[in-house]
């Protein structure tokens, strides 16, 4: 019942980077006692919490393993390490909103968008679709007396996918190195690989197939559901979660104070009008709301034909709320 919250990270690189600076701002700066080359790190003002730091292979095993609680991970890794189990990749199936079970994606990051995809070659001039590929794949092994070979890292994605598709004759070529290289190289006919510009892809002579986008991946903060949870476990869950639902919700809005008698048939038209509310109970003078960034210029507009002198908008750094759906949903979940 006493055992803490370990949080997986990954251990170098732009999304260890990025990961690490989405802590700091949400309040939860991560400490590494002996300098950046320790796998092992604390979250300030959260004794109940340790970081660990793991290969971005390694962490999603981690996560369905259960041998840690919360984890970033990119939602590619996350599917081709758990997703196995799952049924094959029909065409318009989508996994970006999906966690294969047992992960439960607590929130999207923002950071870390790419496409797993199917490439070809340019040459390639009558393959469009992933109906072309299938018929190039039947082809394939009359005229070669051999299947087409598929360079990937994602060995269960692909086999779902190009199944999923139509396409079943191919032999899976692991490719631990530079994927988009095999093709030119001569180790494989087409590669499934993920990119973030495809500018890689078109260097080296390979092209997209129209409907061969796997998945759009991004980082994520992921729970496992095969976790032990402890009591303490699930209070430092809820203070992170808090902490970062904080964050969120104040870089979705503006607060705007106007020199305006905040009656109350005002504050219901400019909630039904711009989803604007009070941050506090009751009538505050002068009028503050928080506002949808979106909606600050009409807001502001509207408030000076009200009769307001002046308006004022800033930022704010966190906002606070006693409901937190992140930590919620995830209990519900746990439970």
């Amino acid at each position: 019942m006493s055992a803490p919250l370990v949080v997986a990270v990954p251990s170098k690189g732009r999304l260890q980077e990025q990961t690490l600076a989405f802590f700091d701002r949400s309040g939860l700066p991560v400490r590494q006692a002996r300098g950046a080359r320790d796998y092992f790190a604390s979250v300030a003002g959260l004794p109940d919490a340790t970081i660990q730091f793991r290969s971005a292979s390694e962490i999603a095993r981690e996560v369905g393993a259960g041998s840690v609680h919360l984890a970033v991970t990119g939602m590619d890794l996350l599917h081709e390490t758990l997703g196995g189990a799952q049924d094959e990749i029909r065409p318009g199936d989508s996994l970006d909103d999906q966690a294969p079970s047992p992960a439960h994606v607590v929130t999207r990051l923002g950071f870390g968008h790419a496409n797993v995809v199917v490439a070809v070659p340019q040459a390639w001039l009558d393959v469009a679709t992933m109906a072309d590929l299938a018929d190039v794949a039947a082809r394939f092994r009359l005229k070669h007396h051999r299947p087409m070979r598929v360079a990937t890292k994602y060995v269960s994605l692909t086999r779902r996918f190009l199944t999923g598709h139509g396409v079943h004759d191919y032999l899976i070529v692991e490719s631990p190195g530079a994927t988009e290289g095999a093709p030119a190289a001569g180790s494989a006919e087409l590669i499934v690989d993920i990119t973030s510009t495809g500018q890689t892809l078109v260097e080296n002579g390979l092209k997209v197939i129209d409907d061969g986008v796997i998945m759009r991946s991004e980082a994520a903060l992921v729970a496992s559901l095969a976790a032990d949870w402890s009591d303490k476990a699930r209070a430092a869950a809820r203070t992170m979660l808090t902490r970062i639902a904080a964050d969120a919700r104040a870089r979705s809005v503006k607060m705007v104070e106007a020199s305006l008698e905040p009656t109350a048939e005002r504050l219901a038209a400019v909630a039904a009008r711009f989803g604007a509310t009070p941050p506090f109970d009751g009538l505050p003078t002068p009028l503050v709301l928080l506002c949808p960034a979106k909606a600050v210029h009409p807001l502001s507009a509207w408030l000076l034909e009200e009769g307001a002198r002046t308006v004022t908008v800033r930022g704010v750094d966190y906002v606070f709320e006693a409901e937190n759906a992140l930590y919620d949903d995830l209990a519900r979940r746990l439970d």
